[in-house]
């Protein structure tokens, strides 16, 4: 099984996860919306590994502006996940 195929088939846990933790009501806005970004994430990240491909001749990894560009998105997942917990945290405390 190859890396690409591995990443496909990782999707549908990932839904799964997303799907479970929407339903529970039980975690952060912010949060949750922040796992949401990360498919925006991987929905920016395949066409971007393609193009490099294509155009550069080079994995994704190795286009600097490029690869920078789509973990933007990661990045801003991140944060959104860590805010919303920060922020249930604080709430709960008061």
């Amino acid at each position: 099984m190859n890396k690409d195929t591995l990443f496909a088939i990782s999707l549908f846990p990932y839904l799964g996860f997303l799907w479970f933790i929407t339903r529970s009501g039980k975690t952060p806005r912010l949060a949750l919306i922040g796992f949401y970004v990360l498919l925006i994430f991987v929905a920016v990240t395949i066409p971007a590994g393609i193009y490099s491909q294509k155009v550069y001749g080079e994995s994704l990894a190795n286009v600097d502006w490029l690869h920078g560009s789509a973990e933007l998105f990661l990045t801003l997942s991140n944060i959104l996940v860590v805010l919303g917990f920060r922020q249930a945290i604080l709430a709960r405390k008061q």
